[in-house]
């Protein structure tokens, strides 16, 4: 242990704290409060005693009335014990710390098998910040773990604040007065609702805590430095420079003032409240710079020291001690090894970056990850001439990532368009959920290079991923995010959503002044599914003005075109700056939106200029047709996502939840690292969820393949379940339609032979079904991703091209069709070549059933149907495998905590 209290391994805090409790691990988690905050939540420890009795002799007399109903001024050590000794199953208790110190406490008390008491008491210095919320929330999730789906508390009338908790919770809350006591009691099992009530506080607590590091009314540089070489002197040159609206505060040990403006020294000596502190200072120092931030109230951080986790292990601990000393005093941390912020907000104008030159202010909000791809960003969106909101670089990402800069952006009205360049990810799912609420409202843009394999840039935190880079993929779709491959790829987008609208369809005009160019747009819309409509019409060399504004607007004014697509090169007769003029009187007459290339012309930089509706907006220029094609390619499919339904999600009638844990704790009971279920087992834990799998018979010579055929009635397969035969393609290992004893006897020596020692005692008999489409749909966890689905057209399709539709639960109606879909044999399904079409809604139920399952229960390490036969009567599950492990802590679980 340090000093302080914390163990230099990585996450040895947490799991000495589990093994103390008995608890699982994964009830610890630090939350951000709603005020920004972050606090730590685990379950309680003996060793609390002396916390409780300070915890509780700070309160006020009315709270201890509230919580005791009588004035209980101090605890008995009976008391005591009772609070800090729990089972953690019958009796489970909470507390919530700040700084080490108890601020909140909730618990709850099984009365009978399907229902506990539930209360709590919140320390009078901090109400407000929603951390009765946040109990409530961890305590519901692990009362379901355990079989309790009711909570009940007694509530003295004039305790408000608890009674609104329990009201605003999203639960159906009914309540009665009894005895001048106010009995509450609802069901806990997560609604729509009260999904709603959790995502929206964690929104809001996380973009508050984002205002507070992008809106800083005083900011401390500690590391300040009167080397003007200096990493220090250069950042708050930089701060200086840009007119940031606030107060400064160098800290140095010695100097009286650093560039003409009044040094500190130490942030103790501050005479204000420091909002943000930005720390250049070594590596070795930071964890002390970060204690005594804490000790003086500092708000968060912005650590743009290197020399952590990507200098090699003994950065890894020492990032892993900066990261805990910043959770423990409740702070927010960007970096470390950040390349900076940057707010252009007038009543900020704030630089903190190592940037000496940053893009005017505009509409486009930034992230990225490393200080290099930093300065590639900001170096073009400034050459682009596209000015940005806000930029932010997470660096070593020890805490603040791409997730909580999307969270402020939602509401953001200063930002229109973000972008994001991602090296890696740490929370997969959290990512889909923030980007799908943040694209409903504004185009998001992820260049994705490297995070397709996930290897981890040096000094992230991340896990390994067994997913393929298909299910990222699929995963950025689902959350309608606009997935482009470079920064270059990704201004090009972002010029088009900043100043033009959205297209309404993929229709597209091509009007130009040269042949060539008008047959290369064409042949790149077709090339990416987008259908002219329009032209492409060519004008002719010696085309005047007038000409040029004619067929333009008769393209936009066409009902069947939704964009244009205006491709010039020098006109022989007309100057440049007429046709200029031309293209902009007519875009700004219309309401489509318009991409186009002025090849060899003169004055068009990056786009033309016009006003419209009080807006300056602009054409978007490009250096050739395909580059503004394919950024109009992917606004219009984003288009069509905002466009469409999203769907209800799957709810399948029929499951049993509490059946299927059971099964699975007695499955893994005495099998630490897993194991694979029998067949017997995987049909009666898919039963639980309404699965069907159909009896497959395990035989060992002719006789019981007899009488196997003769239990399940005629006619019957014989298939080996060797795996030498089992992927071989054709029917190989197969013999069908056996309508009697003797047929069974010649398949099954007509296998025998032909299949040799390999596979002869290795048979199951199984009654034969009718003639479909063969599929294969899986589930499987992973650890960074969680559960993921997949569906694919058994055989060939699956085993030798990789034709796999991927999504991550949970799935609404609209995804389990894409899936289906996203498959390119998926016409198979339909009734190819004359053949009936497949019963589409079972197909679908099942999937639903699968992603369902997949997200209830983590301990399920994969699940596999194949084949289905799916038909036109319904869906049939002929096979089934499942492996279960004991269950990873997802990254994205039931409850708020940070990652």
């Amino acid at each position: 242990m340090t000093a302080d209290g914390f163990s230099d391994d990585t996450g040895a805090l947490e799991r000495v704290s589990a093994r103390a409790t008995g608890a699982p691990v994964e009830w610890e988690a630090d939350v951000v409060l709603r005020d920004g905050t972050v606090a730590h939540v685990r379950p309680i420890s003996p060793d609390d005693a002396e916390g409780i009795r300070h915890f509780h002799s700070r309160q006020s007399a009315e709270s201890i009335y509230l919580r005791f109903f009588a004035p209980l001024r101090e605890l008995s050590e009976r008391d005591v014990h009772r609070f800090t000794h729990v089972d953690h199953h019958d009796r489970v208790a909470l507390v919530a710390t700040l700084d080490g110190e108890i601020i909140g406490i909730g618990r709850y008390d099984r009365i009978d098998p399907g229902s506990a008491e539930v209360a709590f008491n919140i320390s009078d210095h901090y109400q407000g910040k929603g951390i009765g919320s946040v109990m409530l929330e961890h305590l519901a999730a692990i009362a379901q773990e355990m079989g309790i789906n009711r909570f009940v508390a007694e509530v003295l009338p004039q305790n408000r604040k608890m009674l609104t908790v329990f009201k605003e919770a999203g639960y159906e809350v009914t309540h009665h007065i009894e005895d001048g006591v106010v009995e509450v009691s609802f069901d806990i099992s997560p609604t729509e609702q009260s999904k709603a009530v959790q995502l929206s506080r964690e929104h809001r607590a996380e973009s508050r805590s984002m205002h507070t590091i992008l809106f800083p009314e005083r900011v401390a540089i500690i590391g300040a430095s009167r080397r003007a070489e200096s990493i220090g002197a250069l950042v708050m040159r930089n701060i200086l420079e840009a007119g940031f609206q606030g107060e400064l505060y160098p800290i140095h040990r010695v100097a009286d003032q650093i560039q003409g403006v009044p040094a500190y020294p130490s942030i103790h000596d501050v005479p204000h409240p420091v909002d943000l502190a930005i720390v250049v200072v070594p590596a070795a120092q930071a964890v002390d710079v970060v204690k005594d931030c804490g000790k003086a109230g500092v708000k968060a951080l912005l650590v743009l020291s290197a020399g952590f986790a990507e200098a090699g292990e003994e950065g890894v601990r020492l990032q892993e001690k900066l990261r805990r000393r910043v959770r423990r005093a409740g702070m927010r941390i960007v970096g470390p090894n950040s390349f900076g912020i940057v707010n252009n907000d007038p009543s900020v104008r704030l630089n903190a970056t190592l940037a000496t030159v940053i893009p005017e202010k505009g509409r486009l909000g930034l992230f990225a990850q490393s200080g290099a791809l930093g300065v590639a960003v900001l170096a073009s969106a400034a050459r682009r001439g596209l000015g940005i909101s806000v930029f932010a670089s997470a660096g070593n990402r020890v805490d603040v990532s791409g997730n909580d800069l999307m969270q402020y952006w939602i509401d953001d009205q200063e930002t229109d368009t973000v972008g994001l360049y991602l090296e890696s990810m740490g929370n997969p799912r959290k990512f889909s959920r923030i980007a799908r609420h943040l694209a409903t409202v504004k185009p998001v843009i992820v260049v994705s290079s490297g995070v397709s394999s996930f290897a981890a840039p040096p000094g992230h935190r991340t896990r390994v991923t067994n997913v393929p880079p298909q299910a990222f993929r699929a995963l950025l779709r689902q959350a309608g995010v606009i997935r482009v491959e470079n920064v270059h790829q990704l201004f090009d987008v972002a010029q088009l959503t900043l100043h033009q609208p959205l297209p309404k369809g993929d229709r597209v005009a091509i009007v130009g002044n040269s042949d060539a160019l008008g047959a290369l747009s064409a042949s790149a819309c077709l090339s990416w599914g987008l259908k002219v409509t329009h032209g492409p019409v060519s004008l002719q060399p010696q085309a005047s003005a007038e000409e040029f504004a004619a067929a333009l607007d008769a393209a936009f004014a066409d009902p069947e075109v939704d964009s244009v697509v205006a491709a010039f090169i020098p006109p022989l007769v007309t100057p440049d700056e007429d046709v200029h003029e031309a293209v902009r009187n007519i875009v700004a007459d219309h309401e489509k939106p318009c991409v186009a290339t002025f090849l060899g012309m003169r004055g068009v930089g990056d786009g033309l200029s016009y006003e419209q509706h009080g807006q300056r907006r602009s054409v978007p220029a490009y250096s050739m047709p395909e580059d503004g094609i394919r950024a109009l390619n992917a606004v219009t499919r984003y288009a069509q996502w905002r466009q469409r339904d999203r769907g209800t999600q799957v709810s399948p009638v029929g499951i049993d939840r509490l059946r299927a844990e059971r099964l699975l704790e007695g499955y893994l009971a005495g099998y630490p690292e897993g194991r694979a279920l029998t067949r017997e087992e995987t049909r009666e834990l898919l039963g639980a969820y309404g699965i069907r799998v159909w009896p497959a018979v395990e035989v060992t010579d002719a006789t019981s393949a007899v009488a196997a055929a003769d239990e399940l009635t005629y006619p019957v397969i014989l298939k080996s379940t060797s795996p030498i035969v089992r992927h071989q393609p054709g029917l190989v290992g197969v013999r069908g339609d056996l309508v009697d004893a003797e047929s069974v006897r010649d398949a099954h020596a007509s296998l025998s032979e032909r299949l040799g020692p390999l596979g002869a005692d290795r048979f199951v008999v199984q009654r034969m079904a009718v003639p479909g489409v063969s599929c294969v749909i899986r589930a499987s966890e992973d650890p960074l991703f969680g559960p993921v689905v997949s569906f694919s057209v058994a055989g060939p399709p699956t085993e030798l091209l990789g034709d796999v539709a991927h999504r991550i639960p949970p799935l609404t109606d609209v995804d389990v069709t894409d899936l289906i879909d996203g498959v390119k044999a998926a016409p198979l399904l339909g009734g190819h070549r004359g053949a009936a079409p497949v019963h589409r809604a079972a197909l679908s139920d099942l999937v639903a059933r699968l992603s369902v399952l997949a997200d209830d229960h983590p301990e399920l390490a994969s699940v596999e149907l194949n084949p289905v036969n799916a038909w036109t009567g319904g869906v049939d599950v002929l096979g089934a495998e499942v492996v279960v492990r004991p269950a990873l802590v997802r990254k994205d679980p039931g409850r708020r905590r940070m990652t």
